[in-house]
């Protein structure tokens, strides 16, 4: 006999800020992290595709637990630098400072490699994807549009948010508040496609 919906998801990342925004949007639900399951996580994102990643991710968790699965591959698309940093925004400039960058150093690098744009237009791209169990997977990618500023702006979110302006609210995303946030981003975008297609199935998990 089926259920509405699993009553909790493992996420496949160790970030705890994404587990964060998970939890605040699949509120019915609890979000844990895979070493709650007792298991040592770590993916190699070396994808073409945020799908490529993101699939590839919940696929090697999945087969680690056996439980269902959430894991999403998000990134920053400057269309001016032709689409980058794209899959490699998590490890933007390290190619250059022959290192890994702190998040603070990679926004100042993009701003950098901004510095004689006038066209700043840019988006924020998540794609997710659940797995329930062997058979059963669903998919979304979403998007948020916004510029590149000159500067950075203010201290929540992470990663890009803070070099991130939404013009129709005048603030970057790093000045949202996290509800706020929830309601426009990527993130909460795809999250919110996933569990409206939960909401119309019933699983046998």
């Amino acid at each position: 006999m089926g259920i509405d919906r699993p009553q909790s998801f493992f996420i496949a990342t160790n970030n705890t800020h994404k587990k964060q925004e998970l939890q605040r949007i699949f509120s019915n639900s609890r979000i844990r992290l895979p070493e709650e399951a007792g298991v040592s996580f770590a993916f190699e994102e070396i994808g073409d595709s945020f799908l490529e990643n993101a699939f590839g991710k919940a696929k090697a968790l999945y087969k680690l637990i056996k439980q269902p699965v959430i894991a999403d591959d998000s990134g920053l698309c400057v269309k001016t630098l032709n689409g980058k940093p794209g899959v490699y925004s998590a490890r933007f400039g390290a190619e250059k400072k022959k290192k890994p960058l702190s998040t603070s150093e990679r926004n100042i690098y993009l701003l950098n490699q901004m510095r004689d744009k006038t066209l700043r237009s840019a988006c924020f791209v998540c794609c997710m994807v659940l797995i329930l169990d062997d058979y059963r997977f669903f998919i979304a990618e979403e998007t948020l549009e916004g510029e590149i500023t000159m500067s950075p702006r203010g201290s929540g979110g992470f990663g890009y948010d803070p070099v991130f302006y939404l013009p129709e609210q005048g603030l970057t995303v790093a000045e949202l508040s996290p509800r706020q946030k929830d309601e426009i981003s990527h993130r909460g975008k795809a999250a919110r496609a996933i569990a409206a297609m939960l909401d119309s199935i019933k699983t046998d998990v």
